[in-house]
């Protein structure tokens, strides 16, 4: 043999070794779905609620992990979101309500998505993904694609809105940006609470992103050359509960579980506990303080359950279309609920509280081959947390900022639900002057609220004990004050909350 054609033969494997190795290379990086779900509480058959059709969150659940003690890091959809895709917390960034855009406070911020097109992915979103709406913009810079917006607020039923644009409306399309002279938002009229036209599921938002995300899924799976990052947001259950009729049907309402406790739990300061706001932006609720009656309580009630299993049943589709397309094996998938809702308890509805009604999420964690099929964990996790462990599942580097990373990578936990990361989650709220940061641990709740801008002004204490009094009837901070102490202690190791950046708008 020749030295010409050694050197020829030699070349050729070398040639072909590198090309094997870069396809097992290829074939190492998971794709990933995290699914956004609105306003959605563990009202869910997997986390063992009694009425909940859910079945296509308990399959995935069965896939997967859910955690049981998952915490939102603050109960708004505008903090929640930028909570995730940040992976930091509102007490670090000073972002606690609408109107302030990320990029004003960390304009070099590397998002999640983001981190994952650095890492050669690539990166799309349709759905209710980044908050849009109430001064607030998508941010271009996450993704490799256009982001698909679709609608949050929607009514198909003419009376619902009187064929005006309604407070909601206007709030979720920025209308008062763009209509010089649209009347204040108390000035236009209320849309519906809920509607249940006898239509197709694409008549409405969530089925029509569904589609979008399997008709996206099949390009996808043709393209071997790139991994992807999907974010895929559902808008359901949030308000107004507009879904197809035969989701209203699953449910017999005289068998819909009404509020158990409809009072201020005794000895709490009185701001802690929310009055109504954004359950007022709709019709038939009284606007006038009056309390609901059976009647509205049990719609409502119905129409959240409803919902659920109507955006239930969209996300199935796409989780189907996953297997059908051979993809399900190499890709990582995520479910978490933005954070929680009150559903009458302490005569509360929607969210924006400190209690745990509002705070608990649903999250859930699929990935073939390291993380345990169909267990749960009781580790306390924090949306926080999402960004680093997705990282984690794909094999990225773990996320350094520049903005603040407050999470943990619970992979560890997902290999074997008994392993202990933390001992508590953190979470917080601002009421007026002052910032309620809450120690949530697997038994207690512990809130100390202060004003961030005065040192020296006096802290107000909450802590509610969940073994003795799950539906917080009592504040224990008086009366169990060892165990208030060691929670101030755990508060203690957090940094003190930055005040809030921008308005305020109270919902």
């Amino acid at each position: 043999m020749n030295i010409n054609h050694l050197f020829k033969k030699v070349t050729t494997l070398s040639c072909a070794l590198l090309i094997c190795l870069h396809v097992v290379g290829q074939e190492k990086k998971k794709n990933v779905l995290l699914i956004l779900v609105d306003d959605l509480k563990p009202a869910l058959g997997t986390y063992g609620d009694p009425i909940a059709i859910s079945p296509n969150i308990d399959k995935l659940a069965a896939m997967g992990m859910k955690f049981d003690l998952a915490y939102s890091n603050q109960a708004t959809c505008i903090a929640s979101r930028y909570n995730l895709m940040l992976g930091t917390r509102s007490t670090s960034s000073g972002i606690y309500n609408f109107g302030t855009q990320f990029r004003a406070l960390y304009p070099k911020a590397v998002t999640l998505p983001q981190h994952y097109k650095k890492a050669g992915y690539h990166a799309e979103s349709m759905g209710k993904v980044f908050h849009i709406g109430h001064g607030n913009d998508n941010d271009e810079a996450s993704w490799s694609v256009p982001h698909h917006k679709e609608k949050v607020i929607e009514y198909l039923l003419p009376e619902s809105t009187g064929g005006q644009l309604t407070r909601e409306e206007a709030y979720f399309q920025n209308a008062h940006r763009y209509i010089p002279d649209l009347p204040h938002n108390k000035a236009l009229p209320r849309g519906a609470a809920w509607e249940s036209p006898d239509v197709l599921d694409e008549a409405y938002a969530d089925a029509r992103v569904a589609t979008h995300a399997i008709n996206r899924l099949r390009k996808l799976s043709q393209k071997k050359e790139k991994p992807f990052f999907m974010a895929l947001g559902f808008a359901r259950p949030h308000l107004p509960f507009s879904v197809p009729k035969k989701y209203w049907d699953m449910y017999d309402k005289d068998q819909i579980p009404m509020p158990e406790f409809e009072q201020d739990p005794a000895g709490a300061p009185t701001f802690s506990v929310k009055r109504r706001g954004e359950i007022d932006q709709f019709s038939p609720v009284p606007e006038n303080g009056e309390p609901f009656s059976e009647d509205l309580k049990r719609n409502l009630i119905h129409g959240y359950y409803a919902s659920i299993s109507y955006m239930d049943a969209q996300l199935g589709r796409v989780i189907d279309e996953l297997a059908r397309l051979d993809m399900l094996d190499n890709t990582v998938i995520a479910l978490w609920g933005d954070h929680g809702w009150h559903l009458g308890d302490h005569k509360s509805w929607t969210k924006h509280s400190n209690f745990e009604q509002a705070n608990r999420i649903p999250l859930i964690f699929v990935s073939k081959g390291t993380v345990k099929a169909g267990a749960s964990s009781k580790q306390l996790a924090e949306t926080v947390d999402v960004y680093p462990t997705l990282a984690a599942l794909a094999g990225l580097t773990s996320p350094s900022g520049p903005q603040p990373i407050d999470g943990l990578n619970l992979v560890p936990v997902l290999k074997d639900p008994d392993v202990r990361l933390r001992d508590h989650a953190y979470h917080a709220f601002p009421r007026g002057n002052f910032i309620g940061s809450a120690i949530r641990t697997e038994r207690y709740r512990m809130v100390e609220w202060k004003n961030p801008t005065d040192p020296k002004s006096e802290k107000i204490y909450e802590l509610y004990d969940y073994l003795e009094d799950p539906l917080e009837t009592k504040n224990y901070a008086k009366s169990k004050r060892k165990i208030l102490k060691q929670h101030i202690a755990i508060l203690a190791t957090h940094s003190d909350p930055k005040p809030p950046v921008g308005r305020w708008i109270d919902r």
